[in-house]
């Protein structure tokens, strides 16, 4: 359980970006926060006054993760980032979707200008930014203007040349003015050549001319002039500050990094989506006996992006992977496109890295109580419960459920565990169809004959096309079935798996008078349990969600019924004629009543569909 009070105490004092989590794990709200320790706990102190909007939010917090950035600035911009992505409910002030400006360089012209933008756009011109001041940005556009002598014109060039006369700027020797013809091509992209020196970070010389004009109007007591130069330097400044948390070559990557203690490690990955950082995830991985690093993130690439369907383009590690170029050309596969993977030694690249390394260690040493107690509610559960029947390690359990209201509707439900933990990929829905009645053991063995067919066909059909290393989404056997129920249960699906050739041990999760569990029947014989344990902790768990989920699959094809029409059941009445029969009479009961004349009046019927609707109500 996640304990609001012990996980506060754990918070840096870093810099970085919190996610407040409802009951439903949805976030609610996204902030940042020069240092995550004073501002998260404000929260949470009684004594704090709060406007009813944040009263109300927190009544609604159920877990926070944060994010450890190197700097407010890259705190900033990934919330923006997030809270594009996640919109939570309680971000309102953000909700005029308004981004941070990027400077464009529209190279694809042939006289480029520098430009203010709100949005990239795929127009082959050159974007630097986002940048979290709009006045930095223009002030630097208005200095590159002034320094390099850059049109601002929207003139069409060359068409255009020689049309009318020189603007204001080349007055005022802002512009070297293009438009007149007065400077070349040639010459004019060299001007650009330094503009983007400047936007790349090789921006020290201007800084430097900058200082010497200011010292010197200073020393010249121009001192208005003094402040100009100054204000320029610190915008010059501002934009310059290298952001880790959103690139622009809008590209997709993922960066992964771990940290590693005793038999624990956790893998950390940043979600990098079109040059923005849109989130993060972490993974527990249990250490086999002298285990490196590079095998941590090797096995960690093989599992994880195994299971995806989407590769980004670039993976950016910490350790170099055993086997990379396979490994990059069995996701080039995957993708469809160029996959690769990096080992970045300096840069941006390398310092997002080491801020994944250094979320993975933080994550590391905060969970470390959090991961021992996971592991004895599903690893530590699954050994109770094999000591107590006898088995080697139980992997994959699935638990079956029938559900009806008199009969009605009787559907099963499959669910399936892994590890402890719920696979609910795997989980399965069966609405009964040889079944009449309400029976359930004719249910269940309805259900399990369909389930363990199917996966025997699946198999034969692997095992003739030579994909021995594929599966199906049936043909993974479990390792141990519990069925809701005591004697009746277990021999039905024994009967079933005898019957199709089949060696599964099979238990049922019996129940006292007050429909709790209170042991397990295996091998004829009911086994006591200790009700405080881990394991009796766990088959509570797997009986009550094979319930849940045959109720909300029975539910959900009830209301199905509920607003089925009886006029879709007249042949040639489809959607269309049904809306425009109710938009008419109103009511089914005027529909009864109506002549065929009057039905042929209503739009897309006719005579024959009219005819229809008439026999058979009459």
């Amino acid at each position: 359980m996640f304990c609001i009070e012990e996980e506060l105490k754990k918070l840096p004092a870093s810099p970085g970006v919190y996610l407040m989590h409802d009951e439903k794990d949805e976030i609610i709200y996204v902030g940042k926060a020069i240092s995550l320790k004073n501002r998260v706990r404000q929260y949470f102190q009684v004594s704090r006054k709060r406007t009813a909007k944040i009263e109300q939010m927190i009544s609604r917090i159920s877990r926070f993760e944060y994010i450890v950035t190197d700097s407010e600035l890259e705190a900033l911009i990934l919330e923006c980032n997030l809270i594009k992505e996640h919109r939570p409910k309680y971000n309102t002030m953000l909700k005029d979707d308004k981004g941070y400006p990027f400077i464009k360089v529209t190279v694809n012209e042939e006289f480029p200008r520098v430009v203010f933008a709100r949005t990239m756009k795929k127009d082959k011109a050159k974007y630097f930014g986002p940048y979290t001041s709009s006045g930095a940005v223009k002030d630097t556009i208005e200095l590159l203007t002034k320094i390099y002598k850059i049109r601002t014109c929207n003139r069409s060039l060359p068409k255009e040349i020689g049309n009318g006369r020189p603007c204001l700027n080349y007055q005022i020797k802002k512009c070297c003015a293009p438009c007149m013809g007065y400077i070349s091509s040639e010459e004019y992209k060299k001007h650009i050549d330094e503009v983007l020196e400047f936007l790349n970070g090789n921006f020290s010389d201007v800084t430097d001319m900058l200082e010497k004009k200011m010292y010197a109007a200073s020393e010249e007591m121009r001192f208005e002039e003094a402040a100009e130069f100054r204000d320029l330097i610190n915008s010059v400044k501002a934009i310059s500050v290298k952001q880790k948390i959103t690139k622009d070559d809008s590209m997709d990557r993922d960066i992964i990094a771990y940290a590693m203690e005793g038999n624990d490690a956790v893998v950390q990955v940043f979600f990098i989506r079109n040059g923005k950082m849109l989130g993060r995830e972490h993974f527990h991985i249990g250490l086999a006996p002298h285990d490196l690093g590079k095998d941590v993130i090797t096995n960690f690439i093989k599992q994880y992006y195994g299971g995806l369907p989407f590769i980004p383009k670039e993976l950016l590690v910490q350790e170099e992977v055993d086997d990379r170029e396979l490994i990059e050309k069995w996701l080039t596969v995957k993708r469809g496109q160029k996959v690769v993977i990096k080992l970045p030694k300096k840069g941006e690249k390398e310092k997002l890295v080491e801020l994944a390394k250094k979320n993975a260690q933080i994550v590391l040493e905060q969970d470390k109580d959090k991961i021992k107690s996971e592991e004895r509610r599903t690893r530590g559960a699954i050994k109770e419960i094999d000591n107590l029947l006898g088995l080697d390690y139980t992997k994959r359990i699935e638990a079956y459920d029938i559900s009806n209201t008199n009969g009605f509707e009787s559907v099963g439900s499959m669910i399936v565990y892994e590890d402890g933990k719920p696979k609910r990929s795997d989980y399965r829905k069966f609405k009964i169809k040889w079944v009449k009645g309400p029976n359930d053991y004719a249910s269940m063995k309805e259900v399990l004959t369909r389930r363990f067919l199917h996966g025997l066909k699946e198999m034969e059909e692997i095992k003739a096309s030579g994909m021995a290393e594929e599966y199906g989404s049936f043909t993974r056997f479990p390792d141990l079935i519990m069925m809701d129920g005591g004697r009746g249960q277990v021999n039905i699906a024994l009967e079933v798996l005898e019957g199709l050739g089949l060696n599964i041990p099979v238990c049922g999760m019996v129940k006292d008078d007050h429909h709790r569990t209170r042991g397990l029947y295996f091998n004829n014989i009911e086994i006591p349990i200790d009700r405080h344990s881990e394991g009796f902790r766990l088959i509570t768990r797997v009986q009550d969600e094979a319930h849940r989920f045959a109720i909300t699959f029975h539910k959900d094809l009830r209301n199905k019924k509920q607003v089925h029409s009886i006029l879709d059941d007249i042949e040639g009445i489809g959607t269309a004629r049904r809306k425009a029969l109710m938009r008419e009479f109103k009511t089914l009961e005027a529909i009864k009543e109506a002549t065929i004349e009057e039905l042929k009046k209503v739009p897309l019927m006719n005579e024959s569909a009219a005819r229809k609707v008439y026999e058979f109500f009459h």
